[in-house]
């Protein structure tokens, strides 16, 4: 798995990217919480549920399935504590689906463990993807004392960081140049009137 800086960095990245003024307080912060809670699985080894287990790590926690069921729920409840519009509580439930399910695709580019239930409980098997350029983290973190912390990062900030904040970037200048020209259509329009 990335460490749980680079998934929180998934999180502000999207998070960012979409940010509007209409959103309820606290939505960036959701974004991270939401980046990060796959890896709550790991309290599975406390419970003695084996890495390999359909709960265990990586596993259940980690599909699309799974992404999309609590996105939908995110979703849906912002949608009814801020009585918004069903189109925005759509818009909630895809987003929070798809910060979800970065997660479980950022894991199936690592080097390491067992891969990743990307279609459980359908299909139990797991997978990496065809490449796998980010190096796996350790569950202890005291094994990034030895030096190789520092080759994990470096990975991370190369194959994930650079790339979400870049994208964050693109994605922010485009919703500003649609806002901008709405704006502007808008205000010809009532010119026109």
């Amino acid at each position: 798995m990335p460490t749980v800086f680079t998934h929180a960095i998934s999180g502000i990245a999207t998070g960012t990217a979409v940010y509007d003024k209409s959103f309820p307080r606290g939505f960036r912060l959701l974004s991270i919480v939401c980046s990060v809670i796959p890896d709550a699985d790991v309290i599975c080894f406390k419970l003695g549920i084996s890495y390999s287990h359909f709960l265990g790590h990586r596993g259940f926690f980690h599909s699309l399935f799974f992404a999309c069921l609590l996105g939908s729920s995110i979703g849906f409840m912002l949608m009814k504590a801020g009585k918004q519009k069903w189109k925005k509580g759509l818009f909630f439930a895809g987003y929070f689906s798809f910060v979800i399910s970065l997660h479980g695709i950022l894991d199936a580019f690592t080097n390491g463990g067992l891969g990743v239930a990307l279609f459980s409980p359908f299909i139990t098997e797991r997978y990496f993807f065809p490449v796998t350029p980010i190096i796996v983290s350790p569950f202890n973190p005291v094994a990034f004392a030895d030096g190789r912390g520092i080759q994990i990062f470096e990975s991370e900030i190369l194959w994930v960081w650079f790339p979400c904040i870049g994208l964050a970037v693109i994605l922010r200048i485009i919703f500003r140049i649609m806002s901008i020209i709405r704006l502007s259509r808008l205000s010809f329009r009532c010119t026109l009137e």
